[in-house]
């Protein structure tokens, strides 16, 4: 295999041409002869800028072809690449072009409006080719010794203090891609949906690095609604990875069309990533898809995948699976969180885990060690047949009267009422210990009681497990990928706490 990314594409090139790579909410439609030919193009573009090897790329983008070809189209030419989500901040943007210095500003202005402004903003010109319209904003070049096996940074959304932006070398981006492939035994007779943002490491590198690799047509969705994914599932879609909220939407949306299940005529694999899973909820994703919802671990650090499930439709493992190939999981007892037996901070080794932090070597030092063990900042526990299972992050579990409170638990049990869609699990500190809160997402005219949904939860949850308020609403806040943003729903949601 090749350890560089445009040997990778060079490779699926090579071999069908002609194959349907990419297409999009834009419009596009392109083969790999295509997709190689805008990345050659945006090549010529960029050295015309003054990027040169070793610089930075900063990607202001909403998922389209004219992203993969703006990120191909660094990557041969030896520039590290940036790709930040158009709709965060101005001040978001901003802080990231302080920390990484990037050479360009580039916005894939075709598919995203927020993009267009950002770039403006910064004074940059439109340019046209054959990747379709970017806008490009030229800075000064700033090599830096020590990137010359990096492919890109990613800047954990919504982190404070010292950046954060993690160094994913080419090879860790083939193995992950390489993994995901394997794992969804990809080939170029699929059609696979992605709504993930590829600013994100799931959509980066499990979507569009595997595709790339196995040659599969990758359907890129800029936003993602339920409406397009089951429009897409209905339109012959195969694959489908993504994240919990997004299948809780879209079950929600053919729940109001008056239907139980999708009946998707080509789809043959569902994944789930990005948060635990509760045995209740699942059976009811089978059901709806009528397939296995697999489900899986991983984080930026680890280039997405570190683990995933292989199971059979209605198999009770609610658990992440086992380390993939090549990978190595521990669990360090003795960390914050953990009970000093068996539950702890999960640790991975592997081929896939970071280079490290740009420009922080102190946060670096933190997450590394000298063994190449990562530690994650996630609790879990290892079963007797080697899967793991994530018990939640370690910033935020809750201690509530001494005892350790896990939101993923306390969001499964909320999940399981049929009127609730999704919910989030967050503390607060008052009067010297932590309180549950739990925000519940329901439909419009359709919320349950709130005693209704107390009683419920309490044949559920023992008692120091149960939130102290619940707070219920038809939206909560999420990030592009869907995830939801548990460090602000306080705020959101102040004026109804008391």
């Amino acid at each position: 295999m090749t350890d560089r990314l445009p040997d990778m594409l060079a490779a699926t090139v090579a071999r069908s041409p002609d194959a349907p790579a990419i297409s999009d909410s834009t419009g596009a439609a392109w083969s790999y002869a295509d997709l190689n030919r805008a990345a050659d193009e945006m090549a010529q573009v960029l050295t015309g800028a003054g990027v040169v090897e070793n610089d930075r790329v900063l990607v202001l983008v909403e998922n389209c072809a004219t992203a993969a070809a703006v990120l191909f189209g660094a990557w041969q030419i030896g520039a590290v690449a940036i790709p930040f989500n158009a709709r965060q901040t101005e001040g978001e943007v901003a802080r990231v072009i302080r920390h990484a210095t990037p050479a360009v500003v580039v916005g894939t202005v075709d598919a995203s409006p927020d993009a267009a402004r950002h770039v403006a903003a910064l004074g940059g010109k439109e340019v046209t080719g054959a990747f379709g319209t970017i806008a490009l904003h030229k800075r000064a070049s700033d090599p830096e010794a020590g990137l010359e096996d990096v492919a890109v940074l990613l800047y954990t959304t919504g982190t404070t203090g010292d950046p954060k932006g993690v160094m994913l070398r080419h090879s860790n981006m083939i193995f992950g891609g390489a993994a995901s492939s394997e794992l969804r035994a990809l080939s170029p007779e699929d059609i696979v949906y992605c709504a993930l943002p590829i600013s994100h490491v799931f959509g980066l590198v499990s979507v569009l690095t595997g595709c790339v690799l196995s040659g599969a047509h990758l359907m890129m969705e800029a936003r993602f609604s339920a409406q397009k994914l089951y429009d897409a599932a209905m339109g012959g879609v195969t694959v489908i990875p993504a994240v919990p909220q997004m299948h809780a939407l879209v079950m929600q949306y053919v729940k109001e069309m008056g239907l139980a299940t999708l009946n998707a005529p080509a789809l043959r694999y569902v994944s789930s990533g990005g948060a635990p899973l509760d045995p209740a909820w699942k059976r009811k994703a089978e059901g709806f898809y009528e397939l296995p919802l697999q489900n899986g671990f991983g984080m930026t650090e680890t280039t997405s995948g570190a683990s995933a499930t292989r199971n059979p439709i209605g198999s009770p493992d609610i658990s992440v699976g086992p380390a993939t190939p090549g990978t190595e999981l521990s669990i360090d007892a003795t960390a914050p969180g953990g009970d000093g037996v068996a539950e702890g901070e999960v640790l991975v080794r592997g081929p896939h885990v970071m280079k490290g932090y740009f420009r922080n070597e102190a946060e670096t030092a933190k997450a590394l060690g000298a063994d190449g063990w990562l530690r994650t900042g996630d609790l879990g526990k290892i079963d007797e047949n080697g899967n793991l299972h994530i018990l939640g992050r370690s910033k935020e579990l809750i201690i509530h009267g001494g005892f350790n409170v896990y939101p993923p638990e306390v969001e499964a049990a909320l999940n399981d009422h049929p009127q609730v869609i999704q919910s989030a699990v967050v503390g607060r500190t008052k009067d010297g210990d932590e309180e549950v809160l739990a925000f519940v997402q329901v439909a419009e005219g359709d919320a349950p009681q709130l005693d209704d949904l107390r009683a419920f939860v309490k044949e559920r949850l023992a008692a120091y497990k149960r939130p102290k308020h619940i707070v219920l609403a038809t939206s909560l806040p999420a990030a592009p990928t869907g995830k939801l943003l548990k460090h602000k729903m306080i705020e959101a949601f102040a004026d109804e706490l008391p």
